[in-house]
């Protein structure tokens, strides 16, 4: 919206508005009868209604993408029931009485009963993930093109129905192998609707000022999400493995219903609520007199309709007292064109998009191979069951969280993403060599090493999914279009997408020459992580301006 403004006279009006005692007037004692305010309330009340949306959004899209990731868990807890190692069991009795020694193929479920079991686990985790970096391009294409609300609730209603899908394999005894990889591939594209979505939601209800520490903790649903899916797909996962994938649909389909119902885009959206009740404004009676000096009766001569009155009437000053106001007259002029919105390779023209994309794709290659395989992997290191192997998995995520918010408020405070996010990847490289090495000498420090491996590994990750993705879609190069938000925040996850469907994939080939071949594989890509953000480092550091924190402006869409 852009307003022009014409003054007719330099003549002033008194406004009064209702008086506000003294600020030197103590505080009126409430009757004898009636309790003081407890303060929790006072607390509450003293927050305006911008910062109450604000608040919901927060917490609504925080719970809608744990939805996300609760969703994704199951298969890597679920992993390890499906190919069962049955060989360690003593021989039991059949009711003949006679012994019976239970192989590999009594106890797994087919397909994956064979040798080669690993490469087909592989090769699942590989179709989701390969489908979701390839739908993540054109996701936050087609999400700055649609609304958002419709967008993401869809998304979540047919994820829902292709993870509860999957878990229907095990209620009617579906043993092919093509069925599960079409699931993955269809899941793994609609959920390519959730991150551009929710990431532009918050960025454009926040702005810059301590967006490392808002998004470090508001990324935790990352973590939070494969906590809360690792113990639920673990309940079930030794009695009944298809409902590990049937509860979570069920959840994030109903979170898409919830989505759908609350979720507001965009401040400017509020608008639309007085616009559409001008009950509101019709009977809005504001307790002000309005006093012309000059024979003036009227303050403002508005060009427009009855919306324009109501939405000048919510921008009064909320000031109590006595107001001069110049008598002018206003014009609103909406302005013919918005801002349209951004093309792909204009996006990655944006000074630090290419860097930072193929950065996260080796970052985001170390965290999936460790959400696809950390419970496999302890549960064939530690000799543990399924349910406790999911259960100590968790830990890698709860150092996820710290490491993410830490990462955000060292960011903010330095004012240096990429440093940030480099010296985590360096310290992440020996940290991973030492977890594979102490993972071996019992659960102790095991458990130790993958709260500081989830910090590390989970930090950089953190950061550049959220805050770096939010700066880069608001970068002053864009000028002011808060729609390029979506476009670059699909590309630079959509990049990641591709080392998360790549990292699983190679652990299921290399882990058939030991775990130690993993681990190598996972320290490499570090490296390389490490080495692509050199640039941006050395940027940082000649040009030791902290980050503006100035609110990213909000256009009118």
């Amino acid at each position: 919206m852009s307003t022009r403004i014409g003054l007719q006279a330099h003549s002033f009006c008194e406004v009064h508005l209702p008086s506000q005692p003294s600020l030197h007037q103590p505080h009126p004692l409430p009757p004898p009868n009636m309790a003081p305010v407890p303060p929790g309330i006072r607390f509450l009340v003293s927050f305006n209604k911008v910062q109450w949306y604000r608040a919901f959004t927060f917490i609504l899209t925080f719970l809608l993408y744990t939805s996300f990731h609760l969703s994704r868990k199951p298969i890597s807890i679920v992993k390890s029931e499906l190919h069962r190692n049955c060989s360690s069991l003593s021989e039991v009795q059949a009711p003949s009485g006679q012994p019976t020694l239970h192989s590999d193929v009594d106890c797994s479920w087919k397909p994956f009963d064979k040798s080669n079991y690993k490469q087909l686990l592989g090769a699942m985790d590989y179709s989701f993930l390969c489908a979701y970096a390839i739908g993540m391009y054109l996701s936050g294409i087609i999400g700055e093109r649609l609304p958002i609300r419709w967008y993401l609730t869809v998304g979540m209603l047919t994820s829902g129905l292709f993870t509860c899908l999957f878990g229907l394999g095990y209620i009617y005894n579906i043993h092919s192998l093509g069925f599960y990889i079409f699931v993955q591939i269809a899941n793994g594209l609609v959920q390519t609707t959730g991150w551009p979505s929710v990431v532009t939601c918050i960025g454009n209800w926040f702005g810059k000022g301590r967006r490392g520490l808002i998004m470090g903790l508001w990324n935790s649903h990352t973590s939070v999400g494969n906590i809360l899916g690792s113990l639920i797909a673990g309940y079930w996962v030794s009695s009944n493995w298809g409902l590990s994938f049937i509860v979570p649909g069920l959840i994030i389909a109903l979170m898409g219903l919830v989505c759908f119902l609350f979720l507001i885009e965009h401040p400017n959206d509020l608008k639309t609520i007085h616009a559409q009740n001008p009950v509101l404004c019709s009977n809005h009676k504001p307790k002000k007199t309005w006093k012309g000096m000059n024979g003036h009766k009227e303050l403002y001569n508005y060009k427009g309709g009855k919306d324009q009155v109501c939405n000048a009437e919510l921008l009064l000053p909320p000031d109590n007292g006595r107001v001069y106001v110049p008598v002018q007259q206003v014009v609103v002029v909406k302005s013919e064109s918005e801002p349209s919105a951004i093309s792909f390779m204009g996006a990655l023209r944006i000074p630090g998009v290419i860097e930072f994309s193929l950065c996260l794709l080796f970052a985001k290659l170390v965290s999936y191979t460790f959400l696809f395989w950390l419970p496999l992997y302890i549960t064939k290191t530690a000799h543990l069951d399924a349910k406790k192997a999911g259960n100590l998995s968790t830990l890698f995520d709860v150092g996820g969280i710290v490491g993410g918010i830490l990462a955000g408020v060292i960011s903010d405070k330095m004012g240096k993403r990429a440093t940030t996010c480099a010296v985590m990847l360096f310290l992440a490289a020996p940290t991973l060599y030492g977890f594979s090495m102490i993972s071996e000498f019992g659960l102790g420090p095991t458990i130790g090493m993958l709260v500081v491996c989830g910090g590390l590994v989970n930090g950089p990750y953190a950061l550049i999914t959220t805050a770096v993705s939010a700066d880069l879609g608001t970068h002053k190069s864009l000028k002011g279009n808060a729609r390029a938000l979506s476009t670059v925040t699909a590309i630079i996850d959509g990049t990641g997408s591709v080392g998360a469907a790549l990292g699983p994939l190679l652990a299921g080939l290399l882990s058939e020459g030991g775990w130690n071949r993993v681990f190598y594989m996972l320290m490499t890509a570090d490296f390389i992580a490490l080495l692509l953000l050199l640039r941006l480092v050395m940027k940082e550091m000649t040009h030791s301006k902290p980050l503006p924190s100035t609110a990213v402006e909000l256009k009118e869409h």
